[in-house]
């Protein structure tokens, strides 16, 4: 064998474009794949990203890792398909569409109309496909786009219908009318998981009320319970205030600025008071049971109200041991107010404001109420102390909008009823890094809250209940099931709004006409169908064969905050359907800063765009960066400096090394059959073998255990080595 010539300079880009039209030209990676059709199977899932936006910098990263190992493997012999996937569904395609049409609200979409507004939302989902294939073939990722998945298509809506009609045969779908996280902006109410991605530092007044007691011996002594809350809007529904029934409370004397008066708090939290405090009376929470009080506004009429109740979840951490029950507003207020009998009265509209017959704030969206009411707190004399609290705050993971809690019927999927299977399941995963099992997520599940699954919005799988005038309800599996009640082919049906919509069909039990409901769902629960709905399971001839193969996963990778997201939905799912997880190997990423820790942002100016990152650099130097910058969990701070010293130190120093060697070894006419017998072989030949065949084992173990930042460490120290003997 004899030497070429390499030279001493590279042009990276210049190299990888022909690499990459060699592997087009020549499909190397269907060869790589269908050479190890015999080969154990390795299961890899990849996350659906929506493609109505542009691809970033955090796309290069998680494909980085989501290519590296699926490649090592397939290097070991395996058998590792991987299937592309697009999210098609959900608020933040409908808010793009929404922004481009000009429109502010569900009014403008209804206007519009449904159907229309749904084909643009398809069409805004297709946008940028060739922007992400692109990004994806250029920074070398191997991946089958050919036979992609589409959260959208009919196939894929019917598989999620079959398995919420699983869920659904379990007693685990269900209507109720509680307290959850909704947006005004968007009409509609969110889960658990999205709220967890939408938190915001926020200013608020904080707030202590004077709530006069008008009942007992209390009253005559002219006492007041002293309430203190961040959410001055609320008070306008005031139906009740809670103590803990086994809570020490005191009646206490406060003298400040020569002013006196009574006050009732928790023994605890008497540092809530300013001035002299002199104790009068100690008192259990139960003991202020039904005790009757003057609420601050009447602006709405809430009929036999307005006493003290006893609720458990009342701490002593902060306020005042007091909690005022708002129960259109709260979880905890409505499940006390319930026990109690009380009435649930809601001044606010869908869109966030104070029906107009209110005064005083009638009109205003429930934030900007705060401030008038404050000011109607101290001209009433009820303000006892006002001053700015800083929080984080849940707003609209898409829209950015403040969100309210709001009482309003919605439909469920039981989570709860599962949690001690999803503990289980967790336990069994191999979180990288370990910490995420017992600590982010372990702590996610115990936590755990019923899954708020649909949404009144428009452009989403639609929940496939249909009910009668009578409230009876079946859930639909299929497009199948559902001609056959309805007495007609629809296997071309579109199963989106409008279309779906129109269906109806008798009632089985009363022949009754029933309809659609007309929310649809959750776009979470789509991607996290996604291991059997990308088959078509079980409707489509071949899926359930292919589905036995590919369940659960052996190896998914997103960004860490997925724990609450498609690393969340995924298990549950998974677990709800199967009774198992859809995976058993998660590694978690970082996220993707600038060079000075800041976050990647168009208003900061520091956003890297992919393909003129890798244009310039090389998509070896950035995917090198990527992998050995650090644990693939760790932030990482990516810039064109940063970039460079990975190339210079590491890449650049490989390629001199083998531009030197060969051209030497051109020079000489070496040829590797001349070489000696392994034992006569110098110290230094034998010295560089042992340390290749150590690099190999190191390497190896720590891909293995989906260690990047070490395989990378060992591979920069034995080219360091080569470089300097």
């Amino acid at each position: 064998m004899s030497f070429r010539a390499i030279p001493a300079s590279i042009d990276l880009p210049a190299m990888e474009h022909s690499i990459l039209k060699f592997w087009k030209d020549n499909s190397i990676f269907e060869q790589s794949t269908k050479a190890r059709a015999n080969g154990e199977a390795w299961t890899f899932y990849e996350g659906p990203p929506t493609a109505n936006g542009l691809p970033g910098t955090h796309h290069i990263e998680a494909r980085v890792f989501k290519d590296v190992f699926p490649r090592f493997q397939t290097m070991k012999g395996k058998l590792v398909e991987r299937k592309a996937g697009w999210d098609c569904h959900g608020l933040p395609v409908e808010i793009a569409v929404e922004k481009e049409l000009g429109f502010s609200g569900k009014g403008d979409i209804e206007k519009f109309g449904i159907a229309q507004f749904n084909d643009k939302c398809r069409q805004s989902v297709t946008r940028h496909v060739d922007a992400f294939a692109n990004m994806t073939n250029r920074m070398g990722f191997w991946v089958d786009f050919d036979q992609a998945y589409w959260t959208m298509a009919p196939e894929y809506v019917e598989s999620v219908w079959w398995s919420l009609k699983e869920i659904w045969k379990k007693g685990l779908l269900v209507q109720d009318h509680r307290v959850a996280p909704y947006c005004p902006r968007c009409g509609t109410g969110l889960s658990d998981h999205e709220l967890a991605q939408g938190y915001e530092s926020v200013v608020d007044p904080s707030v202590y009320v004077r709530f006069p007691i008008t009942s007992g011996e209390l009253s005559e002594l002219g006492a007041s319970l002293l309430v203190w809350t961040t959410t001055p809007w609320t008070l306008v529904s005031n139906t009740a205030i809670a103590v803990h029934p086994e809570v020490e409370y005191v009646l206490v004397e406060v003298t400040h600025e020569e002013k006196s008066e009574l006050l009732v708090v928790a023994d605890a939290l008497q540092s809530a008071l300013t001035g002299e405090v002199k104790v009068l009376r100690t008192m259990l929470g139960k003991d202020l049971e039904r005790t009757t009080y003057s609420r601050p506004f009447d602006y709405v009429e809430i009929p036999d109200s307005h006493y003290v109740v006893l609720a458990t979840y009342v701490t002593t951490e902060d306020g005042t041991g007091l909690v005022h029950q708002s129960p259109a507003f709260g979880a905890d207020d409505l499940q006390v107010c319930r026990a109690y009998g009380l009435p649930v009265i809601n001044p606010v509209a869908p869109d966030g404001t104070f029906l107009s017959d209110v005064a005083v704030v009638g009109g205003l969206f429930f934030k900007d109420a705060d401030k008038p009411l404050v000011k109607e707190l101290r001209s009433k004399g009820l303000l006892y102390k006002h001053q700015p609290y800083e929080h984080q705050y849940p707003h609209c993971w898409r829209c950015h909008t403040a969100l309210i809690y709001y009482a309003q019927p919605s439909w469920y999927i039981r989570t709860t009823s599962i949690k001690d299977a999803l503990i289980r399941e967790n336990q069994k995963t191999d979180w990288h890094p370990e910490t995420i099992k017992d600590g982010r997520y372990g702590d996610w599940l115990n936590n755990n809250i019923d899954w708020a699954l649909s949404r009144n919005r428009f452009w989403g799988t639609p929940l496939p209940i249909w009910r009668c005038e009578n409230k009876h309800e079946i859930c639909i599996a299929s497009l199948a099931e559902l001609g056959e009640l309805a007495g007609t082919n629809l296997s071309n049906l579109d199963p989106h709004r409008p279309f779906v919509d129109d269906i109806t069909f008798p009632c089985q039990e009363c022949k009754a006409v029933m309809t659609r409901i007309p929310e649809v769902i959750d776009c979470w629960y789509d991607s996290g169908a996604m291991p059997f709905a990308q088959w078509g399971y079980p409707h489509k001839e071949g899926s359930a064969e292919k589905f036995a193969k590919a369940y659960p996963a052996d190896f998914i990778a997103e960004a860490i905050d997925q724990t609450r997201g498609w690393f969340y939905t995924l298990m549950t799912i998974g677990t709800l359907v199967f009774d198992k997880s859809s995976y058993s190997t998660v590694l978690c990423l970082g996220h993707i800063l600038d060079e000075d820790g800041r976050k990647m942002s168009k208003h900061l100016g520091n956003v890297l765009e992919p393909i003129s990152l890798m244009e310039q650099h090389g998509a070896d130097a950035v995917r090198w960066y990527m992998l050995a910058a650090g644990s693939p969990w760790a932030a990482r701070r990516v810039g064109h400096t940063a970039i460079n010293d990975a190339l210079r130190k590491t890449l650049l120093t490989y390629w001199n090394t083998v531009s030197f060697h060969s051209l030497y070894a051109h020079a000489a006419s070496f040829d590797l059959k001349d070489s000696p017998a392994p034992s006569d072989r110098t110290l230094m030949d034998k010295w560089i073998l042992s340390e290749l065949n150590l690099l190999i084992q190191e390497v190896d173990a720590a891909y293995s255990d989906f260690d990047s930042q070490a395989a990378g460490k060992e591979l920069a120290r034995f080219i360091d080595d080569l470089s300097n003997w």
